[in-house]
């Protein structure tokens, strides 16, 4: 059952720093529910605005509906509420709304609406799309503008007068002139977080825009040092941010640009590289290659990001060492 009326957790997600947590799978590709318990439990001991289960970097379109309802629930009972937890919504109109009362049933406090799949949609279709989500749940929603899926300032504005539940606009575009409208027309009414991949990279500029947070997919394997960038950001300490930046963001860009797909692929390649192994990822994506892993390795010990809970599980920062 949710705590939070969808205007509360507007309010609190708003100044906090959110997050996307990954989904373990076992060596036979089956959801491992102890080790993502076990990373629940951690992410939410640390001062983390809310967490998105099921989503983007947890491998949401990889899960069956039943799968995706199950990691819910774990998130929400796990969290056992430390920390807000949503759900996402996707596919079709009606797979979403399925998604939405099933993370409704698990006791999530919103939802995240995603694009819904494949198809073209007019601004129209997509009002209509995000409506019949609304109304079919309580909960808070927030709309992701990418791909498929973006989202006027008219439209949003619509949405909003229809529905009290629409909460929150995340952004994946990083369109200048769209966020101005949609911030201008829309104001206060919704929360804007930034959801552009990596998103620390924007997150400084973005912060004049209205997106008063964002979402992080790097606190899944270091929290602090992932906190501590947001508290520059929002602080405006833009020499802080440079540094950082400069001393892992930008080198942590180059190794998941190597490759399609890696921007959840580094994620779990982080969590190996700290010893909190969350197992590989699922078809289509592929995990970082033993150099590309070495690296990230070496780069994490050279940044001196290392989380203080965390180990090197290889001793060491070769590909040799990771053998196995």
């Amino acid at each position: 059952m949710a705590t939070y009326a969808p205007q509360e957790l507007a309010a609190a997600l708003k100044d906090g720093l959110l997050s996307f947590p990954v989904t373990p799978f076992t060596a036979d590709g089956a959801v491992d529910e102890a080790r993502y318990r076990d990373h629940i439990d951690w992410q939410s001991g640390f001062e983390i605005g809310g967490l998105f289960a099921a989503g983007g970097t947890g491998e949401g379109f990889s899960l069956t509906p039943q799968e995706q309802a199950r990691v819910v629930r774990l998130a929400v009972e796990t969290a056992g509420g430390r920390t807000p937890v949503l759900g996402s919504a996707g596919g079709n109109t009606a797979q979403a709304i399925e998604n939405a009362r099933a993370a409704q049933d698990a006791g999530a406090e919103g939802i995240l609406l995603l694009p819904p799949y494949l198809t073209e949609a007019d601004q129209d279709g997509l009002l209509e799309h995000a409506s019949a989500v609304c109304a079919a749940t309580g909960l808070g929603v927030i709309v992701y503008n990418r791909a498929n899926a973006v989202y006027s300032a008219r439209t949003v504005e619509r949405l909003a007068d229809r529905h009290p539940t629409f909460i929150g606009f995340k952004d994946a575009i990083g369109d200048i002139e769209q966020l101005s409208r949609v911030h201008a027309t829309n104001g206060d009414r919704l929360f804007y977080l930034g959801g552009l991949p990596t998103a620390e990279t924007y997150a400084l500029p973005l912060l004049q825009l209205g997106m008063s947070t964002y979402s992080s997919a790097m606190y899944n394997f270091v929290p602090e040092f992932a906190l501590e960038f947001y508290r520059d950001v929002r602080a405006l300490d833009q020499a802080a941010v440079t540094e950082k930046l400069r001393r892992f963001v930008l080198p942590y860009l180059d190794i998941r640009d190597r490759a399609k797909g890696y921007g959840v692929s580094i994620v779990k390649a982080g969590l190996r590289a700290v010893g909190r192994d969350m197992g590989s990822v699922r078809a289509p994506l592929q995990d970082l290659t033993a150099q590309d892993l070495a690296d990230l390795i070496a780069l994490i010990d050279a940044a001196g990001v290392r989380p203080a809970s965390a180990t090197n599980p290889a001793g060491a920062t070769g590909p040799a060492a990771l053998a196995g």
